[in-house]
């Protein structure tokens, strides 16, 4: 797994990065990981925690109007989070197409940025694992179990599986 650079911004904010949360403890530390960009100046870390607490508002007034609480969970952040990180993929590999480097080294800065809140993200091996585990706990046999697989592990994994990896192997298992 690659480490992320040290970036002083988010240790002047005073919390462990990649550890499972409670979800207003993650709404402070976006809070608090802005407050700390903004006055170090970091362009590209306040715009992307911008980004982020804009998306987190969006879906809690979502979920008010669907008759919920007001707050989304911590699963949900996680994989707000995870969703924006796929988008940001897709437009690496758009800009790269189109020779815009530029736009593409941008996209890979604010992944940096989102994916410091995130849980340690699980290699291979532990994702072939949790599918294994998941499968033999559910005793899914064919294809038609895979939804309620992968259900089955985002919400257990939520943040720190890749589920464009861990679908390819239920499909590969299951099949």
């Amino acid at each position: 797994m690659n480490q992320l650079p040290f970036n002083p911004i988010f240790a002047t904010v005073g919390f462990s990065l990649r550890t499972k949360r409670s979800a207003a403890l993650l709404r402070s530390q976006f809070t608090e990981a802005l407050t700390a960009a903004m006055k170090a100046k970091d362009v590209r870390s306040t715009g992307t925690l911008r980004l982020i607490l804009a998306a987190l508002k969006d879906r809690d007034i979502a979920a008010r109007t669907k008759g919920g609480y007001g707050e989304i969970d911590e699963t949900a952040i996680l994989g707000m989070m995870q969703s924006m990180i796929k988008q940001r993929r897709e437009s690496i590999s758009l800009y790269e197409q189109g020779g815009r480097l530029e736009l593409a080294q941008q996209e890979g800065e604010e992944i940096e940025v989102i994916e410091r809140f995130l849980p340690a993200q699980m290699d291979e091996d532990a994702i072939a694992e949790a599918v294994t585990t998941v499968i033999g706990e559910l005793g899914a046999a064919s294809l038609k179990d895979m939804g309620r697989t992968m259900g089955a592990l985002k919400e257990r994994y939520s943040g720190e599986m890749d589920f464009s990896k861990a679908s390819a192997l239920v499909k590969e298992r299951l099949g």
